[in-house]
């Protein structure tokens, strides 16, 4: 049958269980606080066929803490649109400055120092200014010969190599062998390359190239000087910055801290060996969850699994030391769905409760103290991945103090049907100018998705051939999966 606040033309086949169970709880008014429901927020599919349900505004509850948020103030408990989800979770960890924009990431945490090695994929908390002019001195951009005045020239018998303190000065009509990166001589006028210079009879060294005052000398301060700003705070670690460090003087680096997670995986029926059998399944998000969210730039510090017990569930998420809890099904209103009564127990403020998206509809995000947050994803494995994507990689992204990547779109080869209300993700991958959408995308299916590239961003209504799309790149897609795993 069809689920009240399922509208008659919605493509019932597209809803999981969890999403069922998640509009048949919305269509009768229950609300997280427990209360009854807000005046004007119906069924489901009223709240989607007009201004879209909004999260609860900020409070001065428990867990509230003055952030920065866009929550609308009427209080009403629906889902979430699909950008403003991901909106609310890139801002609920950004404290509000005093003109009530958003003010510093990484969600108050205090910035570390961290050796050179281990600084790798996090954010600089302060700007890399250079300790030393760099080069530090005058040094030779080739090997050759460093010269003074015009030619032809004697050649010393000994030569400068990098490394070397300080070199003699030369003397007018004098050279001597150079190599890259070395200490220029005093008094040099120019460098001429090895395949440019030859040597007579004599061992006197001529030009077969007119020579240039300063060619190929590379001169103190040429790249920068001593206090110049390299990289301003903000800037994600690559092995490039590491490198610049390195060369500007740099043992340690101030950076903020990587987003401690934890995943807690719910569900009495997950194997974690072994064949399906019955009615028990492999559990995919064990595996999956804690590589692609250290990919995201998280430290994941555990996975527990709860199994569908109430009382472990409140005992896990009330003593994690985690910023992030992320849990894996029991979001929806069945009877073992107990994340949500847990929430209400520990006196959690929820900030997005259902979001406007297929799959991946009962997805959520709480706040469960003032330096935590926790994200509810669906059961369903492609679910999940379009939970993570939406309100785990932002926050994450937040917290990290990353800078959230361009936005950018590539035509669809093929069309994609669209939900009549809700966004929808579907895998891609990318050819050249155009993303090809793939099969194999239904709510517990990950078969799509491990081929992928990107997830393709499909409006109400859906995509026609050669019509633009927004794309979410997956991490290791442009990374590499050495890049992003280690």
């Amino acid at each position: 049958m069809t689920p009240r606040g399922v509208q008659a033309g919605e493509d019932v086949e597209d809803l999981d269980v969890e999403e069922v169970l998640a509009l048949v709880k919305e269509s009768n008014g229950l609300a997280v606080g427990g209360g009854p429901p807000a005046a004007g927020a119906g069924g489901s599919g009223a709240q989607r066929a007009g201004a879209p349900a909004s999260v609860r505004a900020e409070g001065q509850g428990p867990a509230g803490t003055g952030h920065h948020c866009p929550h609308p103030a009427d209080g009403r408990h629906g889902p979430t649109p699909w950008p403003q989800a991901r909106e609310i979770a890139a801002t609920t960890c950004l404290p509000a400055a005093s003109d009530g924009t958003s003010g510093a990431p990484g969600g108050g945490r205090a910035p570390v120092p961290v050796v050179l090695e281990a600084a790798l994929g996090q954010v600089l908390a302060a700007p890399l200014t250079a300790l030393t002019d760099l080069p530090s001195f005058d040094t030779s951009a080739m090997d050759g010969w460093a010269v003074s005045g015009p030619g032809p020239w004697d050649v010393r018998d000994e030569g400068v190599l990098a490394g070397d303190g300080q070199p003699e000065p030369l003397t007018d009509g004098e050279a001597v062998r150079i190599a890259t990166g070395a200490r220029i001589p005093q008094d040099t006028t120019a460098v001429l390359r090895s395949e440019h210079g030859r040597t007579d009879t004599k061992d006197r060294l001529h030009a077969t190239r007119e020579v240039g005052h300063g060619q190929d000398i590379r001169p103190r301060g040429q790249e920068c000087r001593t206090g110049d700003q390299l990289l301003p705070a903000g800037t994600l670690v690559t092995p490039a910055v590491l490198g610049l460090a390195a060369a500007a003087g740099y043992d340690t680096l101030t950076v903020l801290p990587r987003p401690r997670v934890e995943v807690l995986v719910l569900g009495d029926e997950l194997l974690t060996e072994g064949l399906p059998h019955d009615g028990l399944i492999r559990d995919a998000l064990g595996p999956m969850l804690p590589p692609w969210l250290r990919a995201l730039g998280a430290d994941v510090i555990g996975v527990r699994r709860i199994g569908d017990d109430a009382r472990a569930l409140h005992q896990a998420v009330s003593r994690s030391q985690a910023d992030l809890i992320v849990t894996t099904g029991g979001t929806a209103a069945g009877p073992v769905d107990h994340v949500h009564p847990t929430l209400r127990r520990i006196g959690a403020e929820l900030l997005v409760d259902g979001v406007m998206a297929r799959p991946g509809h009962p997805m959520l995000l709480a706040r469960t103290r003032q330096d935590q947050h926790l994200v509810g994803l669906p059961g369903n494995p492609l679910a999940a991945v379009s939970g993570l994507l939406t309100l785990a990689e932002p926050l994450l992204r937040g917290l990290a103090g990353r800078p959230a990547p361009e936005p950018y779109t590539l035509p669809l080869r093929e069309a994609v049907h669209g939900h009549p209300y809700d966004t929808r993700l579907v895998p891609v991958v990318l050819r050249g100018d155009h993303a090809v959408p793939l099969h194999y995308n239904g709510p517990a299916m990950l078969r799509g998705v491990a081929a992928a590239d990107a997830l393709a961003v499909v409006p109400p209504g859906g995509v026609r051939p050669g019509q633009e799309a927004e794309l979410l790149d997956l991490p290791w897609a442009a990374a590499g999966i050495g890049v992003c795993f280690t």
